[in-house]
Parts: structure tokens; sequence; C-alpha cells
């Protein structure tokens, strides 16, 4: 099995209705600690199709946008790797994950400053995104049973212009402690797993806006099924929930603390085998949001291939 964590789309800060975070990134036995000593390589793939209400106003570099639209595939490679190191009884891991990104957004804008051309625009950009650094991930295996505490370091290296509508980049930093817990069971192939955190942002200094802190939660219940030599199948179904537990703030805030929620739930597909002595694992899953509050809604859609040496 492998760690992936997979970076979102690099498209907009929160002000811009989404976050570092991408809701149920993280939620399945995929996403677990490795569990022994091995390098994990994970290349995935994420697309989304996201809009704001045409009547609710999204902040947006320095302004608001009203009709926000986005389009975005986001290729990423996290590289982690477990060491033989021991500390309080479990293992300690690390590694970083590299995004791509091309995305296209449109909206109408408008700012308070008559020097910046407000109107309807449309706008494209693509390249390496916000690199996410994992300094540090201790777990624990206890049979069927796997458990971690990490942290998430997002590093603002994406390309950001304060005058564009469409960046790679979000201009500020993100540490994402969180825990994990993931069952699979080794007998009947029921899987319950559950990952948890809490973002905390750092100001974005060219628009004086900084994001609320965000809690999310996303969970798996899953069935696991032996198909002989071609390895294990794997149907069930993801679920998750994200919301700002603190306000936005700076001037940069026109529109107040404005808080975003939201929740979604869909099926996924997976499969799991040997080659040789490396753990093959595929993952595809569809996650639609249902109930959005002050962030873009739209459908995830992730194909992940992770591979564990």
């Amino acid at each position: 099995m492998a760690l992936t964590l997979l970076l979102p789309p690099p498209m907009l800060a929160e002000e811009g209705g989404a976050g570092h975070y991408l809701p149920g990134a993280t939620a399945s036995f995929i996403d677990a600690f490795p569990g022994r000593t091995a390098l994990a390589v994970v290349p995935s793939f994420v697309s989304y199709q996201g809009s704001a209400r045409a009547s609710r106003n999204i902040p947006i570099i320095g302004g608001s946008a009203l009709g926000l639209d986005a389009t975005v595939y986001s290729a990423t490679v996290p590289v982690i790797y477990q060491t033989p190191l021991e500390l309080l009884g479990g293992h300690y891991a690390g590694g970083a994950i590299f995004p791509y990104v091309w995305l296209e957004t449109s909206a109408s804008l408008s700012f308070a400053n008559p020097a910046l051309p407000s109107g309807f625009r449309r706008d494209t950009a693509n390249g390496l995104g916000d690199i996410a650094l994992l300094p540090f991930m201790l777990g624990w295996v206890w049979g069927d049973v796997k458990s971690d505490v990490r942290l998430v370091v997002y590093a603002p290296t994406g390309d950001y212009d304060p005058v564009r509508l469409a960046n790679v980049g979000r201009n500020y930093w993100t540490f994402d402690p969180g825990v994990s817990v993931s069952y699979l069971s080794s007998k009947i192939g029921l899987e319950a797993s559950a990952f948890a955190g809490v973002c905390f942002n750092t100001v974005n200094d060219e628009t004086d806006y900084r994001t609320g802190e965000p809690f999310h939660l996303d969970a798996t219940l899953a069935q696991h099924l032996p198909l002989g030599q071609l390895g294990v199948f794997g149907l069930g179904a993801n679920a998750f929930y994200y919301q700002q537990i603190t306000g936005d703030s700076g001037s940069g805030a026109i529109l107040g603390d404005f808080k975003g929620r939201t929740v979604g739930i869909g099926p996924v597909l997976s499969w799991a085998t040997k080659v040789g002595r490396t753990d093959l694992i595929m993952e595809l899953k569809w996650l639609p949001e249902l109930s959005v509050e002050n962030r873009l809604e739209g459908d995830h859609v992730w194909l992940k291939v992770a591979l564990l040496f």
C-alpha cells in the first residue's frame, strides 16, 4: 500500500473560492501510511470543473468576481519515503509533492480601485504549481489498522500575478497538520478509513488577504474482493466535509469573513496487485460537491496510481 497526498488544483486562493487543500484528496487506504520501509511514488491526475452561483460574488485578486467559472487539470507526482527510523513506537516518513497545472477561468470582475479594469475577463495559465512538502509523518501499524500524524506544508512556488484572473500559485503558505486511521480487514476485505486536518494560512501580501482556517474530513467505506492472480478489487464510497472555522481577514477581505463550506460524496473503485516485488495500486473516484457555501461548486475526478518499492 502507498501514501498519496494530492495537491489540489492551484488555481485561486480561498479568496477565489478554493484553498490549497482539495476536499476528498486523502480519503482511502491508498493515502495511508506505507507500513514498511519503502519508497512510494504516486503519479496522479485530477480534473475539476466548478463555478460560483450566478448571484454570488467571490473575492479574488483584490476585487470581486461574479459568475466565476473554472476548469482545472492537475498532474502531480508525490514522492514519499518511509525510513527505518523509529520514534514513540512508530516509524518516520517524509517527502514532497510536485504539481503541474492547466487552468481556464472566466468571470465579471469589479474593483474599487478605478485604475484596475472592471468587466468580463477570461484567462488561462499553466505551469508548476505550489509544491507541498511533507517534513514530518509518524505512523503506526497494528495488524489491519494503520494510523499516522502528519504535517503538510504548501509553499508559494507557483507563478502568481495579482492582475491575472488565472494563477497556478496562491502566493501564501499553508501549514496543514492532520491525523489518519485506516482499517482494511485481511479476512473479509472491509475498509473504513478517515483523514482529518486543519489548514493554517499566511497572508497573501499582494492582496492583503488572509484566508481563515478550514477543517477538512475525508472518509471511505469500501469492500475489497480477491480476484485470484489478478489481485484485489475494491468498490465503495468516498465522502468529505470541509468547513472554515475562522473567517477571512485583511484589507483585501472586502466581502467580510466569507467562511466557506462544502460537502460531497461519490463512488470509488480500486485495484491492488503485485508486479514482482513492487506493490501496484490504482484508484478512480468521482466526487461531486452536494452542498456548498462561499466556494466554487463542481465535480472532481481523480485517478491515482501508487507504486511502492
